[in-house]
């Protein structure tokens, strides 16, 4: 991460709540501030500042910078929710909620809801524009605990391999931006399609050797063999994309060490989030992060609940 700074230098940028207040305030309302229901500009602050310090004079409601936003009826401290910001900031292997709890003083499910909030404002990164102006690199990855590894009660019996793990679609223009996203099976009747829709056609795309890929049409279509021990051969090979899986790996074994089904598309893009701002400066992924907040809510029964 580009322009990064220390832990220390962020409680000199932002030593308390007023100052975290005022830095969201200022990232959601550039412009001045403006009623979070009805949009009107003609606000007045209220004397007692908490927990509403606005009122709109058109539509008469109170709101704060949290109204409408991830951080709608969180009772965290701004401040802890700043530093929460920063910590996944900084950590590019992700950061586990016990260690972002024994550094925001909550508990490990507070931090844990924290996170997975921080985490929906990222989802809709990934842009509908199609890939297009430089070669794209395409691959598929399987994430999931080792069976060997489960306890026996936890078993599939299934035999080994991919068993019990989930398949992750990835696409990596070189020089820019990833795309991956969690897929119900990898072969060319669901990858192929997303292909089209995702890559501008005529492009240059490199792939293995794998099933999925075969007659793909309407690209530049170069496959390295990796089963003859071919992994690059000139400009093609799929270097790129391996290196983005290797590091959701590190993250999956050595941070989180477990990712459930319902969850993982969240750490995907997480990971995918970081890869696509990585030249952002921490203070610009935070206004980012920040900006991106509005009329993301997540209540935790719809997080334990989702499907």
């Amino acid at each position: 991460m580009s322009e990064s700074f220390s832990l220390y230098e962020f409680f000199q940028k932002f030593p308390n709540e007023e100052t975290a207040r005022v830095f969201f305030e200022n990232k959601r309302w550039p412009s001045g501030v403006a009623c979070a229901h009805c949009g009107s500009c003609d606000v007045a602050e209220c004397v007692n500042h908490n927990p509403m310090p606005y009122r709109c004079r058109d539509c008469r409601k109170h709101f704060s910078v949290r109204t409408g936003t991830v951080l709608t009826e969180s009772k965290l401290p701004l401040h802890k929710w700043l530093m929460a910001i920063y910590m996944m900031t900084t950590a590019r292997k992700g950061i586990p909620s016990t260690q972002m709890a024994r550094e925001l003083g909550v508990t490990q499910k507070s931090a844990w809801f924290l996170a997975q909030r921080i985490r929906e404002t990222w989802l809709s990164s990934q842009s509908d524009e199609p890939m297009s102006g430089k070669p794209v690199e395409i691959d598929e990855v399987y994430i999931g605990g080792k069976e060997t590894n489960k306890h026996a009660s936890k078993k599939l019996w299934q035999g080994r391999g991919t068993v019990g793990k989930h398949a992750v679609f990835g696409m990596l223009q070189r020089g820019g931006k990833v795309i991956a996203r969690i897929v119900p099976a990898n072969d060319g009747a669901t990858l192929q399609p997303i292909i089209r829709a995702t890559i501008a056609s005529g492009e240059t795309v490199y792939t293995d050797s794998h099933g999925t890929y075969f007659n793909l049409k309407g690209f530049d279509h170069h496959i390295v063999r990796h089963s003859v021990g071919e992994y690059v051969r000139e400009q093609a090979h799929t270097n790129g994309i391996e290196s983005f899986w290797a590091l959701l790996k590190r993250g999956y074994y050595g941070i989180y060490h477990f990712m459930s089904a319902k969850h993982l598309h969240r750490y995907v893009n997480e990971f995918a989030f970081r890869h696509n701002t990585a030249k952002v400066g921490a203070m610009e992924f935070m206004a980012m992060t920040i900006a991106r907040s509005e009329g993301k809510r997540l209540t935790y029964q719809g997080l334990i609940n989702a499907a």
